[in-house]
């Protein structure tokens, strides 16, 4: 990145923007440079930068701090854990508890397996329905992510508008997409069906997000895939890595009552600390099984950090916050107010927008249309959306800003949310309207 001459940068600004590119530690986060902070530490659903300023934190580490920043249970159970070891790369005491609750909780899972990341989980889902399946694409929702992998970055944000279901390339890097994938639009059984009666001896797997970013499935949505995947004998894979623990203690699959035959997990199971996990069917995830190396239909897996004695230990104290009565009621509740109260200031700022979400997520689309897939989404003002996230970063509000994504923890409350909410009416009134 070129900087202008006349940029007064501070020197942490200066330091990142000489090391990182575009001055981000770890990517998507499109500050303008001027803007950059040092995040020191959090606590709760509040951080501070190096400079001392506070910050409400409606990012929440990508939604993993479910629990919130410094959460007592984790802190105190990764203490504990650290003086033992780190990671020993093999089976331990906290994965094989935290494996058993996880099997416990989750109808599809009666195998599963530890990797580092959301991202592996999906990749390997994808690669075990290809395995199982001898097919080689997989079907996946337009505007859905699925991490860094192929799949999970193409079609990730289109602006073609191509016939379904061919991809379009949203990362570099990404050729053998056209060849292996397949995309539908979410809430259109009528479209995917047709797609997956076309494509059923070439599809390996569905992969879909149960509730897609922050767009809630239409009633008789999931429950139409999972007949469309049966019918044909097609592996469906939920992608819970955001909706895991999230929507309800089982996830997807407790609140939407929709089995998958795969499905992959991350964020908040680690309670802040880096996790991934996938699992699904004893007949699919066989095809893990180290015995049956040298044969075509062994999947390679291996994941140096997966399942490391740290990250679950965090992962099996953040479950036991979650069991706690009433944890879910009061995400569900707060998450309510704050769209109720975004819903309000908006209306009576006459702006009209869409506030989508479920649980304890929200997002803002700036359009008077009805929000119910990517490119409904993509009908909003784009210019209004990156002021407005600006504008409350701006105000003492850490979020993303390429994206209207609001993410809320159990640390969140009425009081945060007041606080937001005044600095959004703020926002709206001096910087988007």
């Amino acid at each position: 990145m070129t900087l202008k001459p006349e940029q007064n940068l501070n020197n942490v600004q200066k330091r990142a923007l000489s090391v990182f590119t575009a001055g981000i530690s770890n990517g998507e986060f499109g500050f303008p440079p001027e803007t950059l902070i040092e995040v020191e530490k959090g606590k709760g659903a509040k951080l501070w930068d190096s400079g001392g300023q506070e910050y409400l934190d409606f990012s929440i580490g990508w939604g993993s701090c479910l629990v919130g920043h410094a959460r007592e249970e984790v802190v105190e159970a990764v203490q504990k854990q650290a003086e033992l070891g780190s990671n020993f790369a093999y089976l331990n005491n906290h994965a094989l508890q935290l494996a058993e609750e996880i099997q416990r909780i989750a109808p599809a899972i009666d195998r599963l397996r530890f990797c580092a990341s959301g991202t592996e989980a999906t990749m390997y889902c994808q690669r075990l329905a290809r395995a199982f399946t001898g097919k080689k694409k997989i079907l996946k929702f337009e505007g859905a992510y699925h991490g860094a992998n192929e799949a999970g970055v193409t079609s990730l944000f289109p602006h073609l508008n191509l016939s379904f279901p061919t991809p379009e390339l949203t990362s570099a890097g990404t050729p053998m997409a056209h060849e292996n994938l397949l995309v539908a639009p979410y809430n259109d059984l009528e479209t995917t069906k047709e797609i997956i009666d076309s494509y059923a001896d070439e599809i390996a797997g569905v992969l879909m997000e149960p509730l897609q970013r922050c767009t809630p499935p239409i009633p008789g949505f999931l429950e139409g895939v999972r007949a469309l995947c049966d019918t044909h004998g097609i592996p469906l894979i939920f992608d819970e890595v955001v909706t895991g623990f999230r929507l309800a203690y089982g996830g997807a699959q407790e609140k939407y009552g929709v089995i998958p035959d795969l499905v992959a997990y991350g964020k908040a199971l680690g309670g802040g600390y880096p996790i991934g996990a996938f699992g699904g069917r004893a007949d699919i995830m066989d095809h893990v099984n180290e015995h049956y190396i040298g044969q075509d239909n062994y999947v390679w897996m291996a994941s140096t950090l997966g399942g490391n004695p740290i990250s679950t230990a965090a992962a099996n104290a953040a479950l036991s916050v979650y069991r706690v009565p009433r944890t879910y009621e009061k995400l569900f509740e707060t998450g309510e107010y704050l769209r109720a109260n975004l819903r309000r200031i908006l209306s009576s700022l006459g702006e009209p927008a869409q506030v989508i979400g479920d649980g304890p997520l929200a997002q803002i689309v700036f359009t008077d249309q009805e929000v119910f897939n990517y490119r409904s989404t993509a009908l909003g003002d784009k210019k209004k959306g990156r002021t407005m996230m600006l504008g409350l970063f701006k105000r003492g509000v850490f979020l993303n800003p390429m994206g209207t994504k609001l993410y809320i923890s159990i640390a969140h409350d009425k009081s945060i949310c007041d606080a937001f909410l005044t600095r959004f009416e703020d926002c709206l009134r001096e910087d988007v309207l």
